[in-house]
């Protein structure tokens, strides 16, 4: 947070029991806006994603990947087999807002913290399930990684063109997306909670952040079956949309076209036989036609000679960046999206939060906790009471 500020969620706890992705960066998201965050782990191995390298890189120990998603959090060590560990653990439960998951179904009712569990010893808890493919169906007990749920979804036939096979997004964009639904559901239910007191469970998984993505083709489909997927020539940047949507090759790099009216681009770039395509059908009929032409033209040019003349002209486009491109242009200096967070005396850069609050970003110096390292604090803070272990099995 900003010096001086305090998040809109200070003061509440969280409790984080997910592992990978959608599940820490869920918590993460909702640290960034104030909320502590405590992060419940396996003694000796801890989160799996402190292993699981983004690149193989590794800082301090722990993946560069797991710093990004568990900066501003607490961690505490608990064998859930064991039922000292589990009894403490049910004791933190009981005095949380949040608890965060994303074991399959039915893990979390053979350890006896199943939302409902969990809701008889605290009633106004917020309890948030994450899974792969939901709670029932054929699919329930499959693996819930990002590429497994991308290509369920059926997303890698969006990309490419109709030359390749399926090109999955290159990203764990499934992963991503389900942590910002979580985010949000745990949100909703914290505001009915300050009107009514009353908790709630959000649930949500990989596939519905897959589907929901795709709401405009699968609504589409759904009211009209003739709809296909028909991905177009190399330069196609989207299977439903006409020319010019695309990417195109320059002397020196790559330049993206989105919806554009083809005379006007015949116009500007000196292309008669695309400024005679006044039908607007022509966009549809002649696509890889049409951007067979542009392609030739903007491989006379570098990119930002192209762009000095569409800008000029307000045509919706914008130069392809590299990775190193875009780390060293003034925009991204602009949006200022980095941070630096200590630990053990080291700097390490990370992402900040996307949010802006009342006009400042979000930033914080604290990186992600070392496995276990608040054990000791959060024990002497919250002493163990006693508590009874729930009458379940006490198994991961």
């Amino acid at each position: 947070m900003p010096a001086g500020n305090i998040g809109p969620l200070d003061g509440l706890l969280v409790l984080d029991f997910s592992q990978f992705l959608a599940g820490p960066v869920a918590a993460m998201r909702l640290a960034d806006l104030g909320a502590r965050v405590i992060k419940i782990e396996r003694p000796g191995t801890g989160d799996i994603g402190r292993t699981l390298a983004f690149a193989g890189r590794v800082v301090d120990g722990d993946t560069v990947s797991f710093h990004a998603m568990n900066r501003n959090k607490e961690s505490i060590t608990a064998d859930l087999k064991v039922a000292a560990d589990l009894a403490y653990v049910t004791q933190l439960v009981a005095q949380a807002d949040v608890l965060i998951q994303n074991f399959r179904p039915g893990v979390m009712e053979r350890i006896g913290l199943d939302y409902e569990s969990v809701r008889a010893i605290n009633p106004s808890i917020v309890y948030a399930s994450a899974t792969g493919y939901g709670t029932e169906g054929p699919w329930r007990d499959r693996p819930g990684q990002d590429l497994l749920a991308q290509s369920i979804s059926g997303l890698p036939w969006l990309s490419g063109s109709h030359a390749d096979g399926p090109v999955p997004v290159g990203l764990s964009i499934a992963d991503h997306l389900l942590s910002c639904h979580i985010a949000q559901g745990v949100t909703a239910l914290l505001v009915r909670r300050f009107r009514t007191g009353e908790g709630g469970h959000v649930e949500s998984s990989l596939l519905e952040s897959m589907l929901d993505l795709q709401f405009e083709l699968l609504s589409t489909k759904l009211n009209d079956d003739a709809i296909r997927v028909e991905r177009h020539g190399e330069h196609s940047a989207h299977a439903f949309l006409a020319a010019p949507y695309g990417t195109y090759p320059t002397s020196d790099g790559y330049i993206a076209l989105a919806m554009n009216p083809i005379p006007k681009l015949g116009a500007l770039l000196e292309l008669p036989v695309l400024e005679a395509m006044t039908d607007p059908q022509e966009a549809w009929d002649r696509q890889e036609e049409i951007e067979a032409v542009l392609a030739a033209r903007f491989g006379t040019g570098s990119t930002q000679s192209w762009l000095d003349i569409l800008d000029a002209a307000d045509v919706w486009c914008a130069p392809v960046l590299t990775l190193d491109e875009l780390l060293a242009s003034d925009g991204f200096a602009a949006i200022r999206m980095t941070q630096q967070v200590q630990r053990r005396g080291m700097t390490i850069s990370t992402t900040r939060s996307p949010l802006r609050i009342d006009g400042e970003v979000l930033t914080s110096e604290k990186a992600a906790p070392t496995l276990g390292e608040d054990d000791e604090r959060v024990r002497a803070e919250f002493p163990p009471a006693g508590l009874a272990v729930p009458e379940k099995e006490a198994a991961r």
